[in-house]
């Protein structure tokens, strides 16, 4: 038994504090707690003499037990932490030169290297240095697991693999919105693969058993922004090497495709069917017909500015969407999805633009932009008329046969890729203003955070961007500090996080960077790396990444294997699989 002390300052009798650990966690001893003037021991960080047959390197998680004095609270103190740094000298020198005489024996010099390790953890809570002199050995199994707190993760998803080849975890209570919500990845377009490892992670979520009942019904919206990279995630990637299999089997995942993926792509000019490229196959042209584009108010989303407070511009949008509503639930009765004017049956975008202007210019007598000043109501119909070529045929008065053909739905599958990489930038915007709002908004009348739906966008400073307003940014603010209530989940990227809102930034739980430009690794924005990691991110190959997670206090090195699912049509291959198996449940 041993004592302590209760609130009044009494003693009083408790059982002994068993060690948390086995000697059998850990390997052999790889050297000893320093103790130097320039190397002193800290509850938060020590350093290491390494033995001479013996190494070290970054990244490795390490474990050390300390005694404490006799009549403490326990007999000892076990701290467990990641290598960040590891430094070679050479003992005996003082000049550059004595390197030379070293080497031949005429010096009395011998190498001598160090590692610095960062703390992640101390068991039990008493921080009190680590004595000098104590052995240091690599923390294996359950003493790793307890070094990254991963003991303490209810519900485990596989990030990826450490440089060893050990599974990194992230706790899911902080990406369904238990606890926390969304993703960040920031890196070099081209050479940080952030789209890769986003797609990575909603392989790993939905072909783990980490959702359990929830997989089913968890859905995921995915923006395709830049080539056709994203469509043909429903087949096998014939380049997958042997290696990249093991990867998948030491995450103990399947290396193969998605399993329930639907394909959208904007429809032609007055077709509809999608114009796509390589990927023919499987994918439904999308559209909006007039009505909706006037009941849902999406004008909004052709105007980037259009919540500028500095201009009044905002405020005509509001008023034209209220006018346009009105006069979409008044044609509700007309059997083709488009809307009456004024009278006038509205056949396409062009003549619904001819209409807003009639009814908005003062000029004409129009009344709907209410008071405000003449130039702002021709800055208004400039930029409405600038959209018309790029937009146009993406709000028609017509529908299919089938009306319901048109309409993207999330429902469908697992995975809804959304092709955008051939629109115009203005159409993107629309595009994805208009599917981020309908999903809110549809989470928001659910009342209820399942089934959850994620949401990966890339290029997430162009719709988020640092500076201004505009209804994109305003909806992803939502999201971002609201959606975890909700049940949405961001999973963003970009190339430079210090171009992106701020608050979309900070409600991420996780922050990912792949390889970064110097300069753009020393911003505020990733203050959660060490300054090792800072230089090391400007290093990195494709394939690895540096994670930040809320429980653990350093951030860490992994690597995830290449894609299973091919990334061009090149890369298709036969796909041995019958998927017909993994069919949702209802």
């Amino acid at each position: 038994m041993t004592t302590t002390r209760n609130t009044d300052g009494n003693a009083q009798a408790t059982a002994p504090l068993a060690h948390i650990e086995s000697a059998a966690d850990t390997s052999a001893s790889k050297g000893l707690v320093l103790g130097m003037e320039n190397a002193a021991a800290t509850p938060l960080g020590f350093s290491v003499f390494i033995d001479r047959d013996q190494y070290l390197q970054l990244d490795d998680v390490v474990h050390a037990r300390s005694p404490l004095p006799p009549g403490g609270p326990v007999d000892s103190v076990d701290f467990y932490g990641v290598v960040d740094e590891v430094r070679a000298v050479q003992e005996g020198v003082r000049f550059d030169s004595d390197v030379s005489l070293a080497s031949e024996g005429l010096l009395p010099a011998e190498p001598a290297v160090t590692a610095h390790v960062a703390v992640t953890r101390v068991e039990p809570e008493i921080f009190v240095p680590p004595r000098p002199g104590q052995p240091v050995s690599l923390a294996r199994g359950k003493a790793r697991d307890r070094a990254l707190f991963f003991d303490q993760m209810a519900e485990r998803v596989p990030f990826g693999l450490s440089r060893d080849g050990e599974r990194i975890y992230a706790n899911l209570e902080f990406l369904n919105g238990t606890r926390g919500a969304h993703v960040n990845i920031s890196g070099i377009s081209g050479v940080a693969t952030k789209t890769s490892y986003a797609m990575f992670l909603l392989h790993a979520l939905f072909t783990s058993d980490t959702l359990g009942a929830e997989t089913a019904t968890t859905r995921s919206l995915v923006f395709n922004v830049k080539g056709e990279d994203l469509l043909f995630l429903d087949k096998p990637n014939a380049q997958l090497a042997d290696e990249d299999r093991e990867d998948y089997n030491r995450l103990g995942l399947p290396a193969e495709p998605f399993r329930s993926v639907s394909f959208y792509a904007p429809a032609r000019r007055g077709e509809p069917v999608p114009e796509t490229g390589s990927r023919v196959e499987g994918v439904t042209g999308f559209y909006w017909t007039l009505r909706e584009f006037c009941a849902e108010r999406y004008l909004r989303f052709l105007f980037a500015d259009a919540d500028d407070e500095r201009s009044q511009l905002g405020l005509v949008v509001q008023q034209v969407e209220a006018q346009l509503a009105l006069a979409a639930r008044a044609s509700s009765s007309i059997e083709t999805p488009t809307i009456k004017i004024e009278g006038e049956v509205i056949a396409d975008f062009d003549e619904l633009v001819k209409a807003i202007g009639q009814m908005t210019d003062p000029e004409e007598g129009g009344t709907w932009a209410g008071r405000a000043a003449a130039g702002t109501v021709q800055a208004f119909l400039r930029r409405l008329d600038a959209a018309k070529p790029y937009v146009g045929h993406l709000i028609r008065g017509q529908a299919s046969e089938d009306s319901s053909k048109h309409v993207i739905d999330t429902d469908r599958a697992q995975v809804t890729v959304v092709d955008i990489h051939r629109l115009h930038d203005r159409a993107q915007r629309f595009v994805v203003g208009v599917m981020l709002k309908r999903e809110f908004e549809r989470k928001e009348a659910s009342g209820s955070p399942r089934p959850l739906m994620l949401v990966a966008l890339d290029e997430l400073n162009k719709y988020a961007p640092r500076e201004g307003r505009s209804p994109i940014k305003d909806v992803l603010l939502d999201i971002a500090e609201r959606g975890r209530s909700l049940g949405i989940v961001l999973i963003g990227a970009q190339q430079t996080a210090s171009e992106v809102e701020p608050r979309v930034v900070a409600n991420c739980a996780y922050r990912v960077a792949g390889r970064l430009d110097a300069a753009e690794a020393q911003r505020s924005e990733y203050g959660f790396l060490t300054p090792a990691a800072r230089a090391r991110a400007s290093l990195l190959k494709p394939g690895s990444m540096v994670l930040a997670q809320p429980e653990i206090p350093v951030p860490l090195l992994l690597r995830f294997p290449h894609p299973a699912w091919a990334t061009r049509k090149s890369e298709v291959a036969e796909d041995p699989v019958d998927y017909s198996k993994y069919k949702l449940s209802d």
